[in-house]
Parts: C-alpha cells; sequence; structure tokens
C-alpha cells in the first residue's frame, strides 16, 4: 500500500470517527431531552411512578392519592377519593392514559419534577429526587356535592354541567359535569383497566367530556340578560319599565318568520324589558339585539368573555358570538339562538359579571400550589378580565333578574332571607330542532345584605334521553333546583 493510499485511509478514518464524535455530542446535549420525554420510552413512566405524587386537594382535605402496584415496575398509580364527583377537576392520571386537567396541567409539580420543589443546590447536584407539591384548588367541597348530586338526581340517563363562581374574584366554587367517570377505574396499565377505558371512550354519552368547559351549546333565553345589558349599555333600550311597542309575535327581518312565545302573545305584546325578562318575552329581546346589531352586541359579549379561550388553568372552549351576521340572525342572538354557542363556564362569567356590577374577573380553580414541606410556591391573584358594562346597567339588569325570581319564571330559584336574581332557558338545538328535544338552562346568583354576591351559578341540562313528558322540560323546571342546592350550599358553607 502506498503512503497516498495510506494518506485517504487515514483522512477517511479520522472524518468517519470526527461524524461519530458529532452525531454523539448532537444526542447527548441536543437531542438527549426530547429522546428522554418520548413517549415509548418506559424510563419516564418508571420515574414518574417511582414514588408517592402530591395531591389535589379540596376543603383542606386530598382528594387524590397514591397507592402501592404490586407486581409491576411502576411502584404506584393513583387513586380518588368521590372520583366521579370530582372527575371535572381533577380529570385522571392513568399508567396507559396519561393524564389531563389538574392532573395534566400541574404534572410536574405533582411529580415532584417542578425546579422549585428543590430544596439547595445541593440536592440538585446529588440529584435528588424531591417529592411532590400539592395543588389546592378554590373548590367549595359543599357546593361540588350539591352540583354533582343535583346533576345526578334527575335521572341516569341525564347529561348536564354546573359552574359556579364567586364573582368578587373569579374563584371556582363547583364544577361538575355528568354522566361522569371514576378515574381510579383506569389508573393502572392493566388488560382490565384499558377495557374500561375504552368503553368509557367509545360511549355514546361522552362521559370523559367535561360539559363544564369544553362543550358549547346554544344559551337559548339565558343569553337575555347579555342582551339586556348591551341594550342598556348602548342606549337602545333608555328605561326598562317603559313599554317596548314591539308587537308579539315577533316577524324576523327580511323574512316571513315569526317568533312567539311560551306564554300567551298577549301578555308579551308591547311589554317593558322588565316584564319581558320576567316571562322570557322573545319579541322585546329579538327586536333589542336587532336594534343594538351585531357589532355592538358582539363587543359586549366579548368583554363578557366570548370569541376567546379562558385558562383556569384548564383550557375551556371559546363560547362564539360570530361576526358578519345578517339581519335575521342578529335579532336570533338576542334569544341566545342562530349562530351563537356557549360553555356553562361562559354563561357563570355572564352571570357573575352582572352580579359585580358589571366587573367580569377572571375565573380560576387552583387557589394555591405548595411544597411538600408545605412551602407557598405560587399564590393566585383575583385578576379582572374586564368592565363589561356600567355598574348603573349591571344594577338594572339585576332589577330584572331579581323581579324574574320574586314574581315571574324563576321563582324556583327563591331562597328565603337572601335576594336573588336569576334567569331560564330553553334552548333550541339540532338541523331539525322538531325532532330534538331543547336543552334546559338556569343561571343565577345570590346577593347579600351589602350588595356583593358571593356566588353565580350557571346550570346546563340536555333531556334527551330522560324519561320526562316535553311540558316537565325548561330552565326552571329541571335546572332551577339545582343552582338553588348549589347557591344554599355556598351560603352554609
Amino acid at each position: 500500500m502506498t503512503n497516498k493510499t495510506l494518506r485517504h485511509v487515514a483522512v477517511l478514518c479520522g472524518m468517519t470517527a470526527l461524524a461519530i464524535l458529532i452525531r454523539a455530542t448532537w444526542i447527548q446535549f441536543v437531542t438527549a431531552h426530547d429522546l428522554a420525554e418520548r413517549p415509548e420510552n418506559r424510563r419516564n413512566l418508571i420515574e414518574a411512578f417511582s414514588r408517592p405524587r402530591g395531591d389535589i386537594i379540596v376543603g383542606g382535605r386530598p382528594i387524590t392519592g397514591s397507592e402501592p402496584n404490586p407486581g409491576s415496575d411502576l411502584r404506584y398509580k393513583r387513586v380518588y377519593t368521590d372520583g366521579a364527583m370530582y372527575a371535572p377537576i381533577t380529570g385522571y392520571l392513568s399508567h396507559a392514559q396519561g393524564a389531563t386537567m389538574l392532573e395534566g396541567v400541574h404534572r410536574d409539580i405533582l411529580s415532584g419534577r417542578d425546579p422549585r420543589l428543590r430544596n439547595n443546590a445541593f440536592d440538585a447536584l446529588i440529584r435528588k429526587k424531591p417529592a411532590g407539591g400539592d395543588i389546592v384548588t378554590t373548590i367549595n367541597p359543599k357546593a361540588q356535592k350539591a352540583a354533582y348530586e343535583g346533576l345526578t338526581e334527575l335521572g341516569p340517563k341525564a347529561k348536564g354541567a354546573v359552574v359556579a363562581l364567586d364573582p368578587r374574584s373569579g374563584k371556582i366554587l363547583a364544577m361538575a359535569s355528568t354522566p361522569s367517570y371514576d378515574p381510579s377505574a383506569f389508573a393502572g396499565d392493566s388488560t382490565k383497566d384499558g377495557r374500561r377505558f375504552t368503553q368509557l371512550d367509545k360511549d355514546e354519552d361522552k362521559p370523559l367530556s367535561n360539559r363544564a368547559i369544553r362543550e358549547r351549546y346554544p344559551p337559548g333565553s339565558t343569553f337575555k340578560i347579555l342582551t339586556a345589558a348591551a341594550a342598556l349599555e348602548h342606549g337602545t333600550v333608555a328605561d326598562t319599565e317603559t313599554p317596548s311597542g314591539v308587537p308579539s309575535p315577533y316577524r324576523l327581518p327580511q323574512s316571513n318568520r315569526t317568533v312567539g312565545n311560551v306564554v300567551p302573545n298577549a301578555q308579551c305584546d308591547k311589554v317593558s324589558m322588565k316584564t319581558a325578562l320576567q316571562w322570557s318575552c322573545n319579541n322585546v329581546f329579538l327586536d333589542a339585539a336587532l336594534r343594538t346589531g351585531g357589532d355592538r352586541m358582539r363587543e359586549t359579549a366579548e368583554k363578557f368573555g366570548f370569541n376567546q379561550e379562558h385558562f383556569v388553568p384548564v383550557r375551556s372552549a371559546a363560547a362564539t358570538y360570530p361576526d358578519r351576521l345578517d339581519r335575521p340572525q342578529t335579532a336570533l342572538t338576542g334569544i341566545g339562538q342562530g349562530s351563537l354557542s356557549s360553555t356553562p363556564l361562559q354563561m357563570a362569567m355572564v352571570t357573575a359579571g352582572i352580579a359585580n356590577n358589571g366587573k367580569v374577573m377572571k375565573p380560576y380553580l387552583v387557589e394555591r400550589i405548595i411544597g411538600p414541606d408545605l412551602t407557598e410556591l405560587e399564590k393566585a391573584e383575583p385578576e379582572s378580565h374586564a368592565q363589561a358594562v356600567s355598574e348603573n346597567t349591571a344594577q338594572k339588569v339585576q332589577d330584572m333578574m331579581e323581579h324574574t325570581v320574586r314574581e315571574g319564571t324563576a321563582g324556583q330559584a327563591r331562597i328565603p332571607g337572601v335576594t336573588v336574581g336569576g334567569k331560564p332557558g330553553t334552548a333550541e338545538h339540532g338541523v331539525d330542532v322538531r325532532d330534538e328535544r331543547p336543552y334546559a338552562w338556569f343561571v343565577s346568583y345570590v346577593k347579600q345584605s351589602d350588595g356583593s354576591s358571593p356566588v353565580a351559578v350557571a346550570v346546563f341540562v340536555d333531556p334527551k334521553d330522560m324519561d320526562i313528558s316535553e311540558s316537565e322540560i325548561g330552565g326552571g323546571r329541571l335546572a332551577a333546583p339545582v343552582a338553588k342546592a348549589v347557591m344554599k350550599a355556598v351560603l352554609n358553607r
């Protein structure tokens, strides 16, 4: 072999060695983290379940736990107290299915991987595994129980959701969704756990879906409180007690279609906005939305939180008030129909904003994050979303809602000794509304003697498969008792 050939071989070997070193360096320092975090890397699971996790706390007590998992390299698995009741809050943590809701959003705190949990530099140097921290929620356990039991007592086929807020701060006091599921049932990675999850995932009733924040529905007549607020704020309506002059039934613009009312049309003919809310007269609110206009209606809706996701810290679907609506569509939004959609969380925000004199607070679910030594790592501070309407406008809507409870269609929400404002709603939906049972809604708040409100509630019920007659479907009948129970639970805390 000639010297020239040897030089070529040496250069080739050197280049090969250099390429190997570069590749090894790239893998070790650039892609190592991504490779380590890949779902297929079982070492991550083994590490994550190698010790008990921190807990999710409600009312000073943990509603989660960790128990030994014998016979598996995953030493511990998650268990839940009152799992079905709290599932919309905790979500699930499963060996095989991953994590959702607070279990997913705060997995690093709960598992001990968050850097804030390392006590000192020495622990970091020796790679000591810190214990997990705890998530302290804003949930009121009595309100949560009232919400969940109120929904389940409607029957095994009832689907629904409840959100209760503290209007003054935005704290989420209750968040329930039915049908629900027990996260303990599939927390492991056995074949049995897998079958249980598959059954839930394929269930047409969607028990894994959080109806309180992830599903959107037409809000029906509960939206009339926002229509009233928009009309008053923008000067479309100057006085809530002056006769409107709007005929009933109401003919939609550019259309031959007329919209009537549940009560006799004569009872709604040309009535004031206050009387219209009392008896849920569609004609006055159709006309108010049309005259206020789509742009100003949308502007007000967005100040209350529509057309944006909310992070509580779990992500909520955005309620929608569409743009580019024609005149008939704009009118229909005034009664919560047409292209309008909302989550129960969003309607709770609207109600809370009215109760809080027009100021909408950002909703939140986590009060504090604490370390295993009880050190406070993070504390939530109430934060304003927007001054949706003036205090004067909000108080006029409060007056109408309280009148509706005292002398109108929201009477089932009355609580002796306190002032309650409320509004029921029935919402048509589906391609052919004649083939679908309407949704039932109810929104309400309680007012204390100082004028402040400690709780606002939105209740949604889908009666599609319930064993009841059509005459029994309505927000005042199905949803109002649930709202009342939640409000009383907060008052009796």
